[in-house]
């Protein structure tokens, strides 16, 4: 087949060594020019590929059989706009990944909590012994994973609403939608659109495999009804007779298939209601997966929590600073915020997703002393908030850490929960993180 791949980033240059090896005609087309792709450029210099760098050329698409877009690609570009009016079909890089996968897959999405959920279960599944995968929106591309042996006993996969844009046939054993909140409206553009690309994951999925849900989403209830899988349920807030829920120091797990048993909360070392949720949802497959629950309490107790997520940066004066640049849209700021009583000074701002900030406005009132916003959508929300609580406008996110820390006093808690992209000033989340740490530092 002569197929396009839209992108060069790290899944690109997979998908093209992928789709070469395979024996397709590869084509490839990236918006930047070739002097700021050099690294992809070389890395594909031993296979023959046709190669358009400098923007996206809709005329190459007389040419193509199938399309397969990078994660970062919108569904709206015009070249991909084009492939869909003329029939052409496009697949993501999981979808593609998937059709050549042999072992089962154990998917985990959500708004927030897949990078800490899919890390807790792979080290459950290692204290418990068993060889496993993991990758996707994490780690490495499935793409370079079903290219080798598949020696392993499961693919554990952070799977983004970006890569389940264009699936099809798609279905890992275990599913896990985490939460949904407003996210990525400017790439979805409506967040029903959002939440429906999310609930793909257990489109195709069959009698005999697990779709584990939030109970406390008011959404899951009616999306559980149109799911053919096994559903099993955690929440933080009620008891159920079937799944995983908070049972004063317990999380208490009832299930037929393994029985009546209880974890202690203690075991969770991590700050953050929301990292109950994740815990629950990791316990409820890997117990599925056959892991022994003494492993599980083990690995939960041992686990310190992921980079830039409410990640403890240092201490001044009295003064705490977090790191919690992973916090690109309003829902993960919230969870933040609750983590502490206050009195919390709040970094706030970057590149702005379509995220709905006034709801944060509660939260702010009663827990944050000081409001700093700033970067690109800094003005914006400053419309939305400033006022709630005593607000500076600034520029970069260099002058909203001095500005904390010069207004900062013992007892306080400067927080980095952007709620925003990074890309008006950083290349990523990490970026922007260890930027911060070293301005603490």
């Amino acid at each position: 087949m002569r197929v396009l791949v839209v992108g060069l980033g790290k899944t690109g240059v997979s998908t093209a060594r992928f789709l070469a090896e395979k024996g397709a005609d590869v084509f490839i087309t990236d918006e930047k020019p070739a002097s700021e792709i050099e690294d992809a450029v070389c890395a594909l210099s031993d296979l023959r590929v046709n190669l358009q760098t400098g923007g996206h050329r809709p005329e190459i698409l007389s040419q193509i059989d199938l399309i397969v877009p990078s994660p970062g690609v919108p569904p709206f570009n015009g070249l991909l706009s084009e492939a869909v009016k003329r029939g052409i079909p496009v697949l993501s890089e999981v979808e593609l990944a998937f059709r050549f996968l042999k072992i089962p897959m154990i998917a985990v999405t959500g708004t927030n909590g897949k990078t800490t959920t899919t890390t807790i279960l792979r080290e459950i599944f290692e204290k418990a012994g068993k060889k496993i995968f993991v990758g996707g929106n994490i780690g490495n591309p499935l793409i370079d994973y079903v290219n080798g042996e598949q020696k392993d006993e499961y693919v554990v996969a952070e799977i983004s609403s970006f890569q389940l844009q264009w699936t099809s046939s798609f279905s890992p054993f275990i599913s896990i939608l985490l939460n949904t909140t407003r996210d990525h409206l400017n790439y979805h553009g409506t967040f029903e659109e959002y939440r429906s690309v999310k609930e793909r994951i257990f489109k195709n999925q069959g009698k005999e495999d697990i779709a584990i849900l939030n109970a406390d989403d008011p959404l899951s209830l009616p999306l559980s009804e149109r799911i053919r899988a096994d559903v099993i349920r955690f929440s933080s807030s009620q008891k159920l007779d079937r799944g995983i829920f908070v049972d004063g120091g317990v999380l208490r797990y009832r299930d037929p298939k393994v029985g009546d048993e209880e974890y202690p909360i203690r075991m969770i070392n991590i700050q953050g209601a929301h990292n109950v949720e994740n815990v629950m949802a990791a316990v409820i497959a890997s117990r599925r997966c056959g892991c022994p629950s003494s492993d599980i309490i083990a690995a939960v107790e041992n686990f310190k929590g992921v980079p830039h997520r409410i990640e403890y940066a240092g201490q001044k004066g009295g003064v705490d600073f977090y790191d919690d640049s992973k916090a690109t849209n309003v829902g993960a700021v919230a969870s933040a915020l609750l983590t502490f009583p206050g009195p919390i000074i709040l970094l706030l701002g970057g590149l702005d997703k379509g995220g709905d900030f006034k709801i944060l406005a509660g939260l702010i009132r009663a827990r944050v002393k000081k409001l700093v916003l700033f970067g690109e959508a800094g003005r914006m929300i400053n419309s939305l908030l400033g006022g709630v609580a005593p607000t500076t406008l600034v520029s970069s996110l260099r002058e909203a850490t001095l500005y904390a820390c010069e207004h900062s006093s013992s007892g306080d808690v400067v927080l980095l929960s952007p709620g925003c992209a990074s890309f008006d000033e950083f290349e990523n989340y990490e970026e922007r993180g260890r930027f911060f740490r070293e301005i603490v530092e």
